[in-house]
C-alpha cells in the first residue's frame, strides 16, 4: 500500500490527560525508558542508556535551539494579541543571518486574537540592560494558512535574536495546558542546542546530561550533530481521512561535510537517531545523494526532497547504498565549494517506507494521528500499538516533558 493510501484512523489510540506531562522532571536522565527490540519490551531509565546500545554505535542529535517565538502584545483596552513567529517570510541563506538582522523583519506567523486586531500597529515595550525597547508589529498580509507580520524596533541596533530572547515566550506545545514559566527557558532546550531558530524543540534530546554523553564515550559510542529547525507543523493533526490529503510541513536542514564524512565512516556501525527530526534529516541525505547520482548537474532546488517523493518508481526503485549515496552527496557539496547543506525537507516517513541508513532512534511518545506517530509504525509496524500500549499501563509520561524509548528498526 501506497503511504498515501493509509487511513489515519489506524494510528489512534486513546490519551487521558493525566498521561501527558506538564513539567519536566527535575533531573532530566532519570526519565523512564522503554526499550523495543526483537518484539522484546523491557524498562529502564535514561541515565543508563549505553547499557542498551550496541558499542561503536553511532548517535545523531539535532543540535537546534528553540527560539522564543510566542509574543503577546496588549491592546490599550486590555485585549491580548498572540504573535506566533513560525519562519523568516524571506529567502533563507542563514538562520543566523536572518536572527541577526537589525531594525525590522518579516516572519510568518500565527495570530491567536487575529478578530481582536484592529489598529494598524500594535506596541509593546520592554527593557534589555535597561533600556526601554519599543517592538511594533504590523500586519502585511494573510495567507491561507498563515499571516505575513513585519516586526521593527527602537533603538535599532539590537538584532532580532536579542529582541525576540527578551519579548518572547517560551513556546511550550499547546497540550501543555499552561503558561510558560522562567524554568522552562532552561528545561525546554537540550544541553546541546547550539543553532538557534526551532519553535519547538527535539525533545527527545531533552533527557540526555553530561553524565550520559560520558557513559557513551566510555562504550565507544559515537556523537554527531546536525541541525533541523523544527516548525509549529510538528502538531499538526492530520484531520484528513487519508494520508494522501494532509501537507507535510517543510523544516530546514543544515548539515556539515564533516557531519556526512563522520556519517560515512560509522555506516558499518549500528546508527541510531536522537528524535523523528534527526531520522528525516539523516534519511533526506540518503535521497539527496540518490538524486545526485541520478542527475549529474542536478541545482540545490531540485536537490530538496518532497513530501511523496521517496515513494515514487523513480527514486523509489533503485540499488544505491547508503555509503554510495551519502559519497555522491559529498562530492556534489565539494564541487559547489560549500562546506554545508543547507536546505528544506518535507519527506514524510510513514508505514511503508524502507529505512535506508538508520538501526533504530530514541523518542518520545507522540500524539495520537501524527506523522511523528506514523514515523514509528513506520519503524517498528503494528508493533507501535504493543509498545503504547505497555507505556500507558506501566505509568510512563506522555509527549514533550515525558518519558521516552529506544526502538530498533524491525
Amino acid at each position: 500500500m501506497h503511504p498515501k493510501d493509509l487511513s489515519i484512523n489506524n494510528f489512534n489510540y486513546f490519551l487521558p490527560e493525566e498521561k501527558i506531562a506538564s513539567f519536566p522532571l527535575q533531573e532530566r536522565d532519570q526519565s523512564k525508558l522503554l526499550i523495543y527490540k526483537n518484539g522484546i519490551i523491557k524498562e529502564d531509565i535514561y541515565k543508563n542508556i549505553a547499557d542498551h546500545l550496541p558499542e561503536k554505535s553511532f548517535l545523531v542529535f539535532n543540535d537546534t535551539r528553540v527560539i522564543k517565538a510566542r509574543i503577546l502584545f496588549t491592546k490599550p483596552m486590555g485585549g491580548i494579541v498572540e504573535i506566533f513567529c513560525l519562519e523568516p517570510y524571506e529567502t533563507i541563506n542563514d538562520y543566523a543571518i536572518v536572527l541577526h538582522k537589525k531594525k525590522s523583519v518579516k516572519w510568518k506567523c500565527m495570530i491567536g486574537g487575529a478578530g481582536k486586531w484592529k489598529q494598524k500597529i500594535l506596541e509593546k515595550k520592554f527593557f534589555i540592560n535597561n533600556e526601554e525597547i519599543i517592538l511594533k508589529a504590523e500586519l502585511v498580509e494573510k495567507l491561507s494558512d498563515a499571516y505575513i507580520v513585519e516586526l521593527s524596533w527602537t533603538p535599532c541596533e539590537y538584532t532580532f535574536a536579542e529582541i525576540i530572547e527578551h519579548a518572547g515566550e517560551t513556546p511550550l506545545p499547546p497540550y501543555i495546558k499552561r503558561k510558560a514559566e522562567e524554568n522552562d527557558a532552561e528545561r525546554y532546550q537540550t544541553i546541546y542546542s547550539k543553532q538557534e531558530g526551532s519553535v519547538a524543540a527535539p525533545t527527545a534530546g531533552l533527557h540526555f546530561t553530561e553524565n550520559i554523553f560520558s557513559s557513551l564515550q566510555e562504550k565507544n559510542i559515537e556523537t554527531g550533530f546536525v541541525t533541523l529547525h523544527v516548525g509549529a507543523g510538528t502538531f499538526k493533526p492530520v484531520k484528513s481521512e487519508t494520508m494522501q490529503s494532509h501537507e507535510m510541513h517543510a523544516e530546514w536542514m543544515d548539515v556539515s561535510t564533516d557531519f556526512i564524512e563522520q556519517l560515512i565512516k560509522n555506516i558499518s556501525n549500528k546508527i541510531f537517531c536522537i528524535g523523528t527530526t534527526s531520522v528525516r534529516t539523516v534519511e533526506s541525505l540518503y535521497w539527496m545523494g540518490v538524486k545526485a547520482i541520478q542527475q549529474k548537474n542536478i541545482s540545490f532546488e531540485n536537490l530538496v526532497i518532497n513530501q511523496w517523493e521517496v515513494y515514487e518508481n523513480n527514486l523509489m526503485n533503485n540499488s544505491v547504498s547508503a555509503k554510495e549515496s551519502l559519497q555522491s552527496l559529498l562530492s556534489f557539496l565539494q564541487n559547489k565549494n560549500t562546506k554545508r547543506l543547507f536546505i528544506p525537507t518535507q519527506i514524510i516517513i510513514a508505514p511503508g517506507y524502507q529505512f535506508k541508513i538508520i538501526d533504530g532512534m530514541i523518542t518520545n511518545f507522540h500524539q495520537p494521528k501524527s506523522t511523528l506517530l506514523l514515523l514509528v509504525a513506520a519503524m517498528i509496524g503494528d508493533k507501535w500499538k504493543e509498545v503504547y500500549d505497555y507505556a500507558l499501563n506501566n505509568n510512563f509520561r506522555f509527549l514533550s516533558y515525558g518519558d521516552g524509548c529506544l526502538i530498533y528498526n524491525k
